[in-house]
């Protein structure tokens, strides 16, 4: 498989690294220094593109792939605003579309762990709160994984309402803390508090590769597919 890297950062190189000892060549990468590279003509030599890079620059690079007629993997965060009208446009062009928050299988495993505690915790007298941890590049704040957590509470707690960045004292407020520390690749805490007890999960990332090895995993799978995907599909949730 030819993969077109549209982001050439710390994760980039990573993906590049997973990617190449899989056996995938490497077609074309796109950093800051060679934006003009990033052509129809470019873009078509590759199989499929990952894309991680910036909130401003996302949906452009990833509506150049459609335009391209290349399936795209995206895991820049901060930019959902615009999500449904890329996936508006995805299905227009018969295009191949995978975004995920975190692209972790250990992450989209606790997803699936995070909804079924919300949904046992609705009718109980707990009070949750998210807490999240990242290293201090990192440009957005909640994480697209803290707010993934966040949405998918709201839909199981009746009294949240709305998740904020901050500590809340009102019931219908979801607290996400945020704390940028170096050297953490990325935690992710629930906690349920109550005047008896605590009850927490919690994912810790200690490295990129897990992350990396996910979104070649999702490029790998939607290939030569039409449609947009999660990673639910890619590992068959």
């Amino acid at each position: 498989m030819k993969i077109a890297l549209i982001g050439y950062g710390k994760m980039g190189r990573t993906i590049e690294e997973i990617a190449l000892k899989k056996g995938h060549t490497i077609s074309l990468t796109i950093d800051l220094h060679n934006l003009a590279d990033l052509t129809k003509d470019n873009l078509q030599k590759a199989d499929v593109a990952i894309e991680f890079t910036t909130p401003e620059t996302a949906m452009n690079n990833i509506l150049q792939c459609f335009d391209a007629g290349i399936p795209v993997v995206s895991g820049t965060t901060g930019w959902l605003n615009n999500l449904d009208k890329v996936k508006e446009i995805c299905i227009e062009e018969n295009g191949t579309f995978l975004y995920a928050s975190n692209f972790s299988i250990g992450v989209n495993i606790f997803f699936e762990l995070n909804k079924k505690l919300a949904e046992l915790m609705s009718k109980q007298d707990y009070t949750v709160t998210i807490e999240e941890i990242h290293h201090t590049q990192k440009k957005d704040a909640p994480s697209g994984t803290a707010i993934t957590i966040a949405e998918q509470l709201l839909k199981e707690l009746p009294n949240k309402k709305q998740w904020v960045n901050y500590k809340s004292e009102k019931d219908e407020e979801l607290s996400i803390i945020s704390h940028r520390i170096d050297p953490a690749a990325g935690t992710h805490t629930v906690k349920y508090s109550s005047d008896v007890d605590d009850i927490e999960i919690i994912h810790t990332a200690h490295n990129r590769k897990g992350f990396a090895a996910g979104a070649v995993l999702a490029a790998e799978f939607i290939q030569d597919k039409k449609g947009i995907f999660s990673m639910k599909d890619v590992l068959g949730i």
